[in-house]
């Protein structure tokens, strides 16, 4: 961790929240709150760590890459 107010501390955060307002929230109009949450959270799930290739994963979905971590605990 870097100190206080550096910019590191929350890039990732910080990348996540920024990619969710560009690919969805972004033209989306929302009748109330839990339809919001409910977009969002459908968002997340199916697209985002089911389907979207992380550059930092090196091109793997969350996902594929919770198989390998789960496949790579129980060989051990």
């Amino acid at each position: 961790m870097s100190r206080k107010g550096n910019c590191w501390d929350n890039a990732v955060a910080e990348s996540f929240f920024k990619t969710i307002k560009v690919e969805w929230i972004c033209g989306q109009n929302y009748l109330d709150q839990e339809q919001a949450q409910l977009s969002i959270f459908e968002w997340i799930e199916c697209w985002y760590n089911r389907r979207r290739r992380h550059s930092a994963l090196d091109y793997q979905t969350i996902e594929e890459l919770e198989k390998i971590n789960y496949n790579f605990k129980n060989a051990a």
